[in-house]
C-alpha cells in the first residue's frame, strides 16, 4: 500500500501475530490488509446529520466524527437532507445543504461536489429521507456523479413495491459498493435485487466504546436509584411495539416490585407533524389503566450521545419489542448490545442476527406474556444475566466506531480502485415510469 507524504502515518513492525499497523498520535490502526491507493483526504457524507432529530442523522454524525478522528488527513464535507418545514444550527462540516423535496437541489449538490473535488462520495439511503416516489429524487444526484460511490444501505426489503424495487437496483448499479449492517441485508441484495456478492461489504453498525460496568451508579440522576431498570430507547412510533412492555409490566410487578420502566425518546417527528403527541398519552393512559403508570417513566427528549451512553449505563435489561421483522438495522440495539446490557428483543431481522449465540434473548411478537416471562428469568438469575452481558460485550468490541470507521475507509478504497467507468452511464429518466421532475 502507497501512502501519500502527507498522510500521517508511519509502517511499524508486527505486533505478535497480527497484521502490520499504521500508528498516528501513539493509536494502533490496523493496516488496510490489500494494495489501495492512498488515502482519500476529501470525502463527501450524504444523509441527514444531527441537530435533525432521526437515526439516519445520528449514524451519519456519529460516522463523520469517527472517520475524522481516525485518519487526520480525512476532511467530511457532509451533505444533510433537510425538511422544508424546518432550518437546523449545523457544525462547520456542512456546507451545504439538499433540499428534500427539490429535485434541482439534487443536481446542484452533484456539482457542488464534483467543483470541491470529493474523492469519494458516501451515501446513506433510507427510502423516506429524499424526495419523489420511493426516494427516487437522489438518482438526479447520483447519475453521472463520476465520483466513487459508497452506498450504506438501511433498509433492504424483501418484497419491495415497484417504484422501490427500481430505485434501489439503480443505486445497486450506480455505486461502487454497497454496505449492509446484516448477513441478512446482503442475502436480500443477493436474492432480490441480484447484486454481485463482492460488491457488498458487511460493517456492522458503529456503537460507543464505552466500559462494561455495573448500572448502580447510574442510577441516582435519573431518580431510580436502588431500582431494577428496564429501558426501552429510541424516536417513539407504534411499530416500536413500546405498548407490549407496559403490558407485561403487571406480571413483572408482581414478582419483582422494584423494577421501573424508562421509555426514553420523543416522539418520531413524522408522527408528531402528522397527530401530535397522541401515541404518547396513550401510552401513559395504558400504564394508569393497567395499574403500573408509577413504575413507568417517560424521558420525552431526543436522546444526545452522551444522555445515550447515561441511560444505557443505568439499565439492568434493555428491551427492544419491535411488531415486525423487517428491520434490517437498529442503532439502538447495536448501542445497547455495545455496552454489554442483558438484552430481551422480539426476532426482527436484525435482533435475531445480533443476539444470536446466547448474546441476547428472543420472545415472540405481540406477546406481553412471553416477554414478561423472559424478564422474570433474567431478573432473578443474575449469574445468566452475567453471562450474557459479557457475550455481548465482547461481540460489541468489534463494532466500536474506531473500527467501524477503518472498515468504511478500506471500503473507500475499494470503491477508488476497483470503479469501472463504463457501468456509470446514465439511463434515459424514461427508463421507468418515476418521475423525477425534469423531462424523460
Amino acid at each position: 500500500m502507497s501512502l501519500s507524504r502527507t498522510t500521517p502515518y508511519l509502517r511499524v513492525p508486527a505486533v505478535s501475530d497480527e497484521q502490520p499497523y499504521l500508528v498516528r498520535s501513539n493509536r494502533a490502526v490496523p493496516v488496510l490488509s490489500r494494495p489501495f491507493p492512498s488515502l482519500p483526504r476529501q470525502i463527501g457524507m450524504i444523509g441527514n446529520h444531527l441537530p435533525r432529530q432521526c437515526g439516519i442523522a445520528t449514524f451519519t454524525t456519529d460516522l463523520c466524527d469517527a472517520l475524522e478522528a481516525e485518519f487526520a488527513s480525512a476532511r467530511i464535507l457532509a451533505v444533510p437532507v433537510t425538511d422544508a418545514e424546518f432550518s437546523y444550527e449545523y457544525p462547520a462540516r456542512v456546507q451545504f445543504e439538499l433540499a428534500e423535496g427539490d429535485v434541482s437541489s439534487y443536481e446542484r449538490t452533484k456539482e457542488m461536489l464534483k467543483r470541491r473535488q470529493v474523492e469519494v462520495v458516501c451515501l446513506q439511503h433510507e427510502y423516506g429521507i429524499f424526495g419523489g416516489p420511493a426516494g427516487s429524487y437522489i438518482l438526479q444526484l447520483l447519475r453521472g456523479l463520476e465520483i466513487p460511490l459508497v452506498t450504506t444501505l438501511h433498509t433492504v426489503l424483501r418484497e419491495p413495491n415497484a417504484d422501490q424495487r427500481f430505485v434501489m437496483e439503480e443505486i445497486a448499479r450506480l455505486s461502487s459498493r454497497l454496505v449492509v449492517m446484516s448477513q441478512h441485508s446482503s442475502r436480500l441484495l443477493r436474492n432480490v435485487f441480484h447484486v454481485p456478492a463482492d460488491k457488498i461489504d458487511l460493517i456492522q453498525h458503529g456503537v460507543p466504546n464505552l466500559p462494561f460496568q455495573d448500572s448502580a451508579p447510574y442510577k441516582k440522576d435519573l431518580g431510580v436509584e436502588g431500582k431494577t431498570v428496564l429501558l426501552s430507547f429510541g424516536l417513539l412510533s407504534p411499530n416500536k411495539g413500546v405498548e407490549n412492555i407496559i403490558k407485561a409490566l403487571p406480571a413483572i410487578l408482581a414478582r419483582e416490585k422494584d423494577v421501573v420502566l424508562l421509555i426514553v425518546g420523543a416522539t418520531h417527528p413524522h408522527l408528531m407533524r402528522k397527530e401530535g403527541d397522541r401515541y404518547r398519552r396513550e401510552l401513559e393512559s395504558l400504564a394508569s389503566e393497567l395499574g403500573v403508570g408509577a413504575s413507568v417513566k417517560f424521558h420525552h427528549q431526543f436522546v444526545s450521545p452522551a444522555d445515550m451512553a447515561h441511560f444505557i449505563a443505568a439499565a439492568d435489561i434493555y428491551i427492544t419489542p419491535y411488531r415486525h421483522e423487517a428491520q434490517v438495522s437498529s442503532g439502538t440495539l447495536a448501542y445497547a448490545l455495545g455496552a454489554g446490557k442483558a438484552i430481551i428483543s422480539t426476532p426482527y431481522w436484525h435482533a435475531a442476527e445480533l443476539l444470536a449465540d446466547g448474546r441476547g434473548a428472543l420472545v415472540p411478537f405481540e406477546n406481553p406474556v412471553a416477554l414478561g416471562e423472559k424478564t422474570i428469568e433474567l431478573l432473578e438469575n443474575r449469574s445468566l444475566r452475567q453471562a450474557m452481558r459479557k457475550r455481548a460485550y465482547a461481540f460489541g468490541r468489534k463494532m466500536v466506531w474506531e473500527k467501524v470507521a477503518r472498515q468504511y475507509m478500506e471500503s473507500f478504497q475499494r470503491a477508488r480502485a476497483g470503479r469501472d467507468a463504463s457501468s456509470r452511464r446514465a439511463l434515459p429518466l424514461a427508463a421507468h415510469a418515476i418521475s423525477l421532475g425534469t423531462p424523460a
